[in-house]
């Protein structure tokens, strides 16, 4: 019997929403993975598998997709609000169901570090933000491009450990780190709205930047002919 397009439409959201929940959740192991290590730079670098696993298999993560915003048609807000919160349920799930096991105690250490986090002021939130947002996009889009099959790999496992030994912000790894903390509120709440900014703006600099440079070089020759 064959689908109707309508009910096709609806499988594909469906699937898309669950790999955002997957990505979600691959940032909540990564972020279990860097509680759980003594080691900061040991926890950095591993805390990459998330990222890894998440471009392997192709899960939708937000800071991920949000760089290419400007490359696609207004109805791509609509999915990066999906993606989002797909981003959310995963993440969070995998917070709370930690705190259901024998390694709870590394709520601790989340505590700490959220506390820290609604501590400081927005500006500095939307920052720190910022500069994770143009990490992952560094990450990711070599990824994509990279015709080299070990070099496509260079930009996680450097990135990653890199935004977070500079305690850049990550809105969906603080997703997990507010969940397993069990610290959401109405501030929390603000500060991971600010989060999302930062990180979509640091997204989209340098997309938006090297579309403008394309454009610029294409219109060369013709106002060249111009002249």
């Amino acid at each position: 019997m064959r689908q109707s397009k309508r009910e096709v439409f609806s499988l594909k959201k469906l699937g898309s929403f669950l790999y955002s929940i997957f990505a979600g959740a691959c940032i909540g192991i990564g972020g279990t993975i860097y509680l759980s290590l003594d080691n900061k730079i040991a926890g950095a670098i591993f805390f990459a598998l998330g990222l890894f696993t998440i471009c392997v298999n192709g899960f939708n993560l937000f800071t991920g997709k949000v760089p290419y915003l400007f490359e696609n048609k207004p109805s791509y807000l609509g999915f990066l609000g999906s993606v989002w919160l797909g981003n959310l349920i995963g993440a969070g799930a995998v917070g709370y169901l930690v705190r259901a096991t024998r390694i709870a105690g590394i709520a601790e250490k989340a505590v700490t570090l959220c506390t820290t986090k609604l501590n400081d002021n927005l500006l500095s939130i939307f920052i720190l933000s910022f500069f994770c947002g143009i990490l992952m996009f560094i990450a990711v889009d070599n990824y994509r491009n990279n015709p080299n099959d070990f070099g496509r790999y260079i930009g996680i496992f450097t990135c990653v450990p890199v935004f977070i030994l500079c305690s850049f912000e990550h809105c969906v790894a603080n997703m997990y780190y507010f969940s397993v903390a069990n610290m959401w509120g109405g501030k929390t709440l603000l500060y991971m709205i600010v989060m999302t900014l930062g990180n979509g703006v640091g997204g989209v600099v340098f997309p938006v930047v090297r579309q403008m440079k394309r454009k610029a070089e294409a219109e060369e020759p013709v106002t060249a002919g111009k002249r």
